[in-house]
């Protein structure tokens, strides 16, 4: 991996007129924003999704009557509450772990703290 100066001095020559005409020509100054998209990482799949379709199929048999589905709502709202839980359990053990990456709130923070000049 080249560091950011061998990069700069690439930049800088193909960007320059020393060679005749330039190769590069930039539309836009060649800086970092202040800010980061805010996007999520991982996109996780849909959790109590049987749940929910045999709630839907129980409230079509009666007539959208919610006091015959009963069972099948404290279902679907435990697996709905499990899935909560281990999804605050797994963005806590992605804040402590990382894996050598910034969230982009934290990366924006930084940006924020040490704008470009």
């Amino acid at each position: 991996m080249q560091s950011g100066y061998v990069i700069q001095d690439k930049v800088a020559r193909l960007v320059s007129k020393q060679l005749g005409k330039p190769v590069l020509k930039p539309n836009k100054s060649l800086v970092l924003k202040d800010k980061v998209a805010n996007s999520k990482t991982k996109k996780g799949e849909a959790s109590c999704v049987t749940e929910m379709a045999l709630m839907m199929a129980c409230w079509k048999q009666n007539d959208f009557n919610t006091k015959l589905c009963s069972n099948e709502l404290t279902v679907f709202y435990r697996c709905i509450k499990k899935a909560q839980e281990q999804a605050r359990e797994w963005a806590k053990q992605q804040t402590i772990s990382q894996e050598g990456r910034l969230l982009p709130k934290q990366a924006t923070k930084l940006l924020k703290r040490y704008p470009n000049m």
